[in-house]
């Protein structure tokens, strides 16, 4: 007898292919989401600076995203054993969980919002196992060495690293010419942008492969002992996430962009370049830190690091607000869909069809104030002006662009 699901016993095997179906879609759309809404950590500097034109830039990062996702499976596989008890897991949990990180990051878009997709994914998952199972549903050590830990480290990291960069940047090219130095520098920014898409590519894709790997751990067709999902699994996910970052993701590359700091080229291949070296690293090691975070804390080092730049720091505050919020509410949203689905044997497809007229009334919403290739560089309209690096002011209250 098929366990499928809180409360459900079948043993139909069809029903259960079905509901494996719909994780598998489901799972492949929190992928292309989270494509398009983490664009902007790779290519919001260079859109920013025009080193690269906006489509430019979103092309080059999708391809990029591509071929990263088949790099490396570290990550994939600490998501898939190592953050929530096997026992807990349900495909109607994983669904649930599912649904929360999309849900979450198309409110997060759609507020032009730079949040993470990787917490809210996270948040999603463990928010439907503890509603199934219980706090013993998670491991919870695993949550903290594998999520809160780099997600605490990985900013203050690079943001260090980044001003650093910044700062040595300035200095050895202080007698440069100005149109020189801008050149030289939107040619290197090109190619520090051009491997932070490879290193998303190699960190978030697995994100996916990890909870696809977890669903067919579930059913029996993945063994415990398989060190990488299946090759359809990583093929799927690698073409879903660069299909998601061509679409661009306009309104977080607005804000990254032009809502924290007025980016020189000289920032943006410093910050590009920490940004990527921190997302490498972890990815080396199997950490699965968010990528959003990374880039946030590299473009706030170049306003650190450059005397005389100046930061938004209400626009940053409103960022960490929705940082701290993220895991919560995506983890409230998985609670509720996975005590919808055990409702009965039709639960699950409630859920699903919840989930399409969800994303379907928010891209309905996203049509007004529209942010599109065409207007994603005009400049910032602030609510409070920016305030210098050398004197940092308490957030103000500042309006995200849409």
């Amino acid at each position: 007898m098929l366990w499928v699901g809180p409360g459900q016993h079948h043993g139909d095997v069809s029903y259960e292919m079905l509901l494996l179906a719909i994780v598998v879609v489901t799972a492949l759309a929190f992928d292309f989401t989270n494509g398009f809404h983490d664009t902007a950590n790779a290519m919001a500097a260079s859109i920013a600076t025009k080193a690269l034109k906006p489509r430019q830039a979103v092309a080059l990062a999708a391809a990029l995203n591509l071929v990263g996702a088949f790099l490396s499976f570290a990550v994939a596989a600490s998501i898939a054993k190592g953050l929530v008890e096997a026992e807990a897991v349900t495909l109607t949990v994983v669904l649930a969980g599912l649904c929360g990180g999309v849900i979450w990051n198309l409110l997060t878009w759609l507020l032009g919002l730079p949040s993470s997709s990787s917490h809210a994914l996270f948040g999603g998952v463990i928010g439907a196992v503890i509603a199934h199972a219980g706090l013993n549903g998670v491991i919870w050590t695993g949550l903290l060495q594998k999520v809160v830990a780099p997600a605490l480290l990985s900013p203050v990291i690079a943001l260090v690293v980044s001003a650093v960069a910044t700062r040595l940047v300035y200095r050895i090219t202080a007698r440069t010419p100005e149109n020189t130095r801008t050149s030289g520098f939107r040619w290197g920014q090109i190619g520090s942008a051009s491997l932070v898409s490879l290193a998303h590519g190699t960190n978030d894709a697995q994100k996916t492969m990890g909870i696809i790997f977890l669903a067919l751990l579930t059913v029996g067709l993945a063994s415990p002992t398989d060190t990488q999902p299946p090759w359809w699994v990583i093929v799927a996910c690698a073409v879903a996430i660069a299909a998601g970052t061509y679409m661009g993701g306009w309104r977080i590359i607005r804000t990254l962009g032009k809502g924290l700091v007025e980016i020189e080229s000289p920032q943006g291949m410093a910050a590009d370049t920490a940004s990527a070296s921190v997302i490498l690293v972890s990815s080396h090691f199997g950490l699965s830190l968010s990528t959003t975070h990374v880039a946030t804390g590299s473009i706030l080092g170049t306003g650190v690091g450059k005397k005389g730049a100046t930061v938004r720091w209400g626009v940053a505050g409103r960022m960490l607000v929705a940082w701290l919020v993220t895991m919560p509410a995506a983890a409230a949203v998985g609670a509720v869909c996975t005590l919808i689905a055990g409702l009965g044997y039709a639960g699950p497809l409630v859920v699903f069809g919840l989930l399409i007229v969800t994303a379907g009334l928010i891209l309905l919403r996203s049509r007004v104030n529209r942010v599109d290739s065409a207007n994603v560089t005009d400049d910032w309209q602030d609510a409070a002006p920016a305030q210098p690096t050398s004197a940092p002011a308490a957030p103000a209250a500042t309006t995200v662009g849409s």
